[in-house]
């Protein structure tokens, strides 16, 4: 089974690729993780996709592409994956293509840009354990302190209203044509967003079942 997870910020793609990963025993693949991972350590790869993501801006195509080509030829991919933020643009799906990259699903999960907003400027995450919270979804009982470890709450700097807006830009800009290019090729289903996330599950199921 391959699957690819499209969709807007914070529309959960990392939260429901959790659950399928229990359903289909395969695993997830998130540029976004590997990216993180890399601007931890400070490799010259993090440090030049820092600045992008800082800024809402996609990293640029060969940084992308090269990293999830040498992922996907780990031993743990032989029986299937599921892919999350790529391909994100026309040049990366023509990629994968070249690279021989067949999904039997592209999933859409789509979620209303007010919403998005609402979602990422109201995310907190503390600055000593990482543990992330919302002032409405998920609020700390100590407000500005970390329930876990009494950390102080901060907003990440790619977090911000005006951030998020211009990730938001990119998303349209960059991002849909792919809805496009996989209705013509007949394999994308469309899951609308719910609020709670076991309904988005639900939901998710279903469309893979049918």
């Amino acid at each position: 089974m391959k699957l690819l997870l499209l969709g807007p910020p914070a529309a959960g793609k990392g939260t429901q690729a959790e659950k399928l990963v229990e359903r289909y025993r395969i695993p997830t693949i998130s540029t976004g993780a590997i990216f993180r991972k890399a601007m931890e350590q400070m490799t010259p790869s993090g440090k030049l996709a820092k600045e992008y993501i800082d800024k809402g801006q996609l990293v640029p195509d060969d940084v992308t592409i090269a990293i999830v080509r040498e992922r996907l030829a780990e031993d743990d991919c032989k029986n299937g994956y599921i892919l999350d933020g790529f391909p994100r643009t026309l040049p990366q799906a023509q990629a994968a293509d070249d690279m021989g990259i067949q999904f039997d699903k592209v999933i859409l999960i789509d979620v209303a840009d007010e919403e998005v907003v609402r979602r990422i400027s109201g995310r907190r995450q503390c600055g000593e354990c990482g543990a992330v919270y919302h002032i409405d979804d998920n609020p700390s009982e100590k407000v500005s302190l970390c329930d876990k470890c009494g950390g102080t709450l901060v907003t990440r700097d790619d977090d911000t209203e005006e951030t998020v807006k211009i990730r938001l830009e990119v998303y349209h800009s960059q991002t849909e044509p792919l809805i496009r290019f996989y209705r013509e090729k007949g394999n994308l289903v469309t899951v609308k967003g719910q609020k709670e996330v076991e309904h988005t599950t639900e939901m998710l199921f279903q469309a893979l079942d049918k």
